[in-house]
């Protein structure tokens, strides 16, 4: 049997060690000096890579939104999924803000340690109430891994955050409908089933209602992922898919759903009601039935069109293996056109993770997402090019190449809300299939790129501007 005093310097070195790593020891409500956006894999290897693996800083489309720009004090704040070093992978939520009348970015702040996590399917979402307080929704992961609601400590201010809830909570979708907080969220109760609630304050919250939770068959388990936005100050929209039996891997189907009474009541597009939670397949909620098709899709993007017409971005494919066996990888829209939905095809890309962003602006809608190989092609990413459409989808011209011949590829592109240039949308870069430093860019519509600086010695710095 080992003697105490030894056992106590066993104790005593593997405490210190873990304090070295900053795992031990968390760093929330500290400044870091600089942004290092987490790179990650998920280890799930084929032929022509991981199912996905790279740059996921602003990673997954479910988390959303990642930016807001706020009139109030003329700043844009953003979220992310950060680290400490060029070779940690232990993960940080992180908060920045960029301040548009100065045009200096600040040094980021922790709000999360995530003590040892190195996945970014627990990055954070931001929403800004009325007061001007900032929130940061963490994601959990199931009852493994529990998420959190942070709260800003002042009014438009990333010094300091408190927490306010921990709850099951994966893949948060917070918004605002007048002084009402509204979440979108995902619970582990069938795999991964789809909740809403609400809050007057952010502090209490109504119970999870179920929303969504549709089997195969009978007595088997259910799946979605769901994309979402609103319309002004008049409703918020939803579009999902589903999972047969819960295999997230056979991702198909396309629904939609609406309310306009903060949840109270569900309609479809065509204002038909409905109950929910949604657990018929053939649900009149279903768009497009692509288990027919026999395709995958990925969801990106949701919009309203000016008149308050959903519309949705995804990828569809043939399966979920990275590689040409599955290609084309087509960016499609379907948009409800006031008597029938219709997809368009956009373009192809060579990756299911590849991601992108709806904007509109001046009547148009823009596509940005990385939608030409890059330099890891069959990986996630590439080089990003900006797409137009002058009639709310129908059509699609390439307006320009955003990046080129770049050493290593640009993935997750996420819009800001209410969004200002030059920081009308975010991602992050870096190599798709080996690990390697991260990086973080904005952008606007004309083209124009900056970088956001990695190593930080004042409290507010210039961005590098790149083109």
């Amino acid at each position: 049997m080992m003697n105490l005093p030894l056992c106590k310097k066993i104790i005593f070195l593997i405490i210190t060690l873990i304090m070295i790593d900053g795992i031990g020891q968390s760093l929330e409500n500290k400044k870091m000096p600089g942004y290092k956006p987490i790179w990650f894999e998920l280890n799930q290897k084929y032929e022509y890579g991981d199912k996905y693996s790279g740059a996921l800083g602003t990673y997954t489309a479910k988390h959303h939104p990642l930016a807001i720009y706020a009139d109030v004090v003329d700043k844009t704040f953003f979220v992310y999924g950060g680290t400490k070093s060029p070779k940690s992978k232990h993960l940080l939520c992180m908060i920045g803000e960029f301040d548009h009348s100065s045009g200096l970015v600040s040094q980021p702040l922790v709000v999360c340690d995530k003590m040892g996590v190195d996945d970014p399917h627990d990055n954070p979402s931001i929403l800004i109430d009325d007061k001007g307080f900032i929130w940061v929704f963490v994601s959990g992961r199931g009852k493994v891994r529990m998420g959190f609601k942070y709260k800003s400590k002042k009014p438009y201010s990333i010094e300091g955050f408190e927490k306010i809830t921990t709850e099951e909570m994966t893949y948060p979708q917070p918004k605002k409908m007048g002084s009402t907080f509204f979440n979108f969220f995902t619970k582990y109760t069938g795999v991964r089933q789809l909740y809403f609630e609400k809050s007057k304050n952010g502090i209490h919250w109504s119970e999870d209602r179920l929303l969504a939770a549709i089997p195969e068959k009978k007595d088997q388990k259910s799946g979605h992922y769901q994309i979402s936005a609103q319309y002004k100050e008049k409703k918020i929209g939803t579009f999902f898919n589903r999972h047969p039996n819960g295999i997230v891997d056979q991702r198909t189907d396309l629904y939609y759903l609406e309310t306009n009474d903060m949840g109270e009541t569900w309609k479809t597009a065509d204002q038909k009601s409905i109950s929910v939670p949604v657990t018929e397949k053939s649900s009149p909620s279903r768009v497009v039935d692509y288990l027919r098709l026999k395709n995958n899709i990925y969801l990106k993007d949701m919009v309203f069109d000016s008149k308050g017409r959903p519309i949705c971005l995804y990828i569809r494919s043939k399966g979920h293996k990275p590689g040409p066996e599955n290609q084309p990888y087509e960016w499609c829209i379907t948009k409800w056109n006031d008597s029938q939905w219709t997809t368009h095809t956009i373009t192809t890309s060579d990756h299911n993770y590849d991601m992108g962003s709806l904007l509109f602006f001046k009547k148009e809608l823009f596509l940005v997402a990385p939608t030409a190989t890059g330099s890891q092609k069959w990986g996630v990413g590439g080089e990003l090019q900006i797409w137009k459409s002058h009639d709310s989808g129908a059509h699609w011209v390439k307006e320009k190449n955003l990046t080129q011949n770049s050493q290593m590829n640009h993935s997750y592109v996420r819009k800001s809300e209410n969004f200002k240039a030059p920081f009308v949308f975010f991602w992050a870069y870096g190599d798709a299939h080996q690990f390697s430093k991260s990086e973080l860019f904005f952008g606007n519509l004309k083209g124009e790129i900056w970088k956001l600086p990695y190593n930080m010695e004042k409290e507010s710095e210039l961005p590098q501007q790149m083109k």
